[in-house]
């Protein structure tokens, strides 16, 4: 693909950021673990299918002061903006996170997680039709074989665009995953589930904000009514496919065996945990993120 860089353009947060810490995350959390991840501090480059078009876009980012983001996109013109705002996102930039310190203000627990790992929003799946894509692929394989058969797919079907000297592969748009036909370490079935996630892409079903704009139960029956998609994928897809910010993931037993822990309640239930997790609102999502961090990664150093 050629495509021209276009100038950057200058993001900020509202609330606490720190671009280096998503690298990070990106890099050390097998789960998201992304080889475009790696690079100079404070930097990410991406390529992704830009929402509702033909287009595809290359994104290269870096923080240049405290909560605040430089983003240069490489695509046809017309796909800029849309590609900006999708960017946006994917870092979750699009929320605004003012009210996130308060919480662990309030929260002893949640204060030591947001010292421990300052600045850290979810990075997002491209899009919740690739996050759906994502729960067909791995269901019932290992993470990591998962993860090089995704690659496989982005590299067959997609399209490469050069980021900053870097050649990413861009995971195919709907129309081109219809497409696809070779096996590439998937059974039939679940090629025959990647085709429907596309069809529901091409009609408008896995539209980011229109997720994000019903209630979180209605947004995850809905979702739960394509094939292959469960309770526990229609989560991922909601909160890191749509960037929904307050959903509480009962469905992620990590996330409860971290709680348990560090909360010092060995017996809870996920009832009782949730319970927890109301004054977390309204960032639940967000502060879920923490504990997965923390069970997940090493530590990083407070700033």
């Amino acid at each position: 693909m050629t495509s021209t860089l276009h100038q950057p353009a200058e993001l900020r947060a509202q609330g606490p950021f720190d671009l280096a810490a998503s690298a990070r995350f990106l890099e050390a959390f097998t789960p998201a673990a992304r080889p475009d991840a790696a690079g100079e501090p404070g930097t990410l480059r991406f390529a992704f299918p830009v929402d509702g078009s033909r287009w595809h876009a290359g994104v290269l980012v870096r923080q240049r002061a405290p909560g605040t983001v430089e983003m240069s996109v490489v695509a046809e013109g017309e796909a800029v903006e849309p590609a900006i705002s999708q960017a946006r996102r994917i870092l979750s930039l699009d929320v605004d996170g003012g009210g996130f310190s308060t919480i662990g203000a309030k929260d002893p627990v949640v204060g030591e997680l947001q010292a421990r790992y300052p600045g850290l929003r979810p990075v997002l799946f491209h899009s919740p039709y690739e996050a759906a894509c994502w729960t067909i692929i791995t269901n019932r394989i290992r993470t990591t074989q998962a993860a090089r058969i995704k690659q496989r797919i982005a590299e067959n079907y997609g399209e490469i665009v050069e980021v900053d000297g870097q050649r990413l592969a861009s995971f195919p748009a709907p129309e081109a995953l219809q497409q696809i036909e070779q096996p590439l370490g998937l059974p039939e079935v679940k090629i025959g589930r990647l085709r429907a996630t596309a069809r529901a892409a091409q009609e408008g079903l896995l539209e980011a904000e229109s997720l994000r704009a019903l209630d979180a139960e209605e947004a995850l029956r809905q979702l739960q009514r394509l094939p292959g998609i469960g309770p526990f994928s229609a989560q991922l897809i909601l909160v890191r496919g749509a960037g929904h910010p307050d959903v509480f993931p009962d469905k992620e037993a990590r996330l409860h065996a971290e709680m348990r822990e560090l909360y010092g309640l060995p017996e809870a239930t996920v009832a009782d945990l949730a319970e927890v997790a109301e004054s977390w609102r309204p960032y639940r999502s967000w502060i879920a993120l923490l504990f997965r961090a923390h069970r997940e990664i090493r530590p990083a150093a407070p700033s």
